[in-house]
């Protein structure tokens, strides 16, 4: 089989880490995929260090993708783009096969809604870009205070990280949970932050002698096929309910039961991706206790129910 052929468009200004992330992320799946840079012109492009690259490929390598993405770029035009994309450009995604995959890092995401490919659907951007984006682009179903979003065919991200985030998200979306971790660890980041997670968490470290819940969190990893209610998570934490679910917050972006909801997910997503192991004890290993409950999880989540998304992954084997 092919690999799966994701073509990078570098712009003028293009982030050298916006850029780059793509191409490591994928490139440490095993062969899985392709990763090719193209530019509206083929040669020299500059970024917005202090450096050029030199791109092959010109607009035309969109029309052979399998997945497009397209980071930010620091360019005059990128952060105040109020009309329709016209030019090359416009054509050359307008020349893109049905069914490829669209997805942008960034304000990236300004350039696929110029282009009307974004009308009626949900979208994000950087946090700071919010406001000129929801002017410039009213019909677009902005939502600024997530990392990603993922519509099918096409997806957004926040700005910087989450664009890793992304990519994660998109090969956990292709291979599974366990290929998506092994890339995870390979480039030591985070395996996974759910596309809701608040893109500005105003308190990542804990002030100078105020206690974490990070100790409470691996506490609760050990233990996700057990029952484990908010006031035993904040015993455990030595804090009131109040305080233990402000600052879970303030660390993780999300609430304590939905962090702990997220990680019984991804490890209901796993055995059933590598073990034949029966739907009802997948439930209550990953901690929702019946097949009903999980049924349910994963049918708000994904779409699916454990049987359809088994016999997706399975099958790939």
């Amino acid at each position: 089989m092919l690999p799966h052929r994701v073509a990078v468009l570098a712009r003028p200004g293009v982030l050298p880490m916006e850029l780059s992330l793509v191409h490591e992320i994928f490139r440490t799946a095993d062969g899985r995929y392709e990763v090719i840079t193209c530019a509206p012109e083929p040669g020299a492009v500059r970024v917005s260090a202090d450096f050029s690259l030199l791109v092959s490929h010109g607009l035309g390598a969109l029309a052979t993708a399998d997945t497009v993405i397209i980071p930010a770029a620091h360019d005059p035009d990128d952060a105040a783009l109020t009309a329709p994309l016209t030019g090359p450009l416009a054509a050359a995604l307008a020349a893109v096969r049905p069914g490829t995959r669209i997805a942008s890092i960034c304000t990236g995401s300004f350039v696929l809604a110029a282009a009307g490919l974004l009308d009626g659907r949900p979208a994000t951007t950087h946090w700071k870009n919010a406001d000129a984006f929801r002017r410039a682009f009213p019909r677009v179903r902005l939502d600024p205070g997530v990392l990603y979003t993922d519509d099918g065919d096409l997806l957004t991200s926040a700005g910087g990280a989450a664009g890793i985030d992304l990519c994660l998200h998109m090969i956990r979306r292709d291979h599974g949970t366990d290929v998506a971790a092994e890339v995870a660890r390979r480039n030591v980041v985070p395996p996974h932050r759910d596309g809701g997670q608040a893109q500005f968490i105003r308190q990542p470290v804990p002030p100078g002698g105020e206690a974490s819940t990070a100790t409470v969190r691996a506490w609760m990893l050990d233990r996700l096929g057990q029952p484990a209610d908010l006031g035993c998570l904040a015993r455990k934490a030595s804090m009131s309910k109040r305080t233990f679910t402000r600052r879970f917050r303030e660390e993780t972006g999300v609430s304590p039961i939905q962090w702990l909801n997220q990680q019984r997910l991804d490890r209901a997503r796993q055995l059933l991706e590598t073990t034949s192991l029966p739907v009802d004890l997948v439930a209550k290993r990953s901690g929702f206790g019946t097949a009903g409950s999980l049924r349910l999880h994963l049918q708000e989540t994904l779409g699916v129910s454990p049987t359809a998304y088994r016999a997706t992954f399975r099958g790939r084997q």
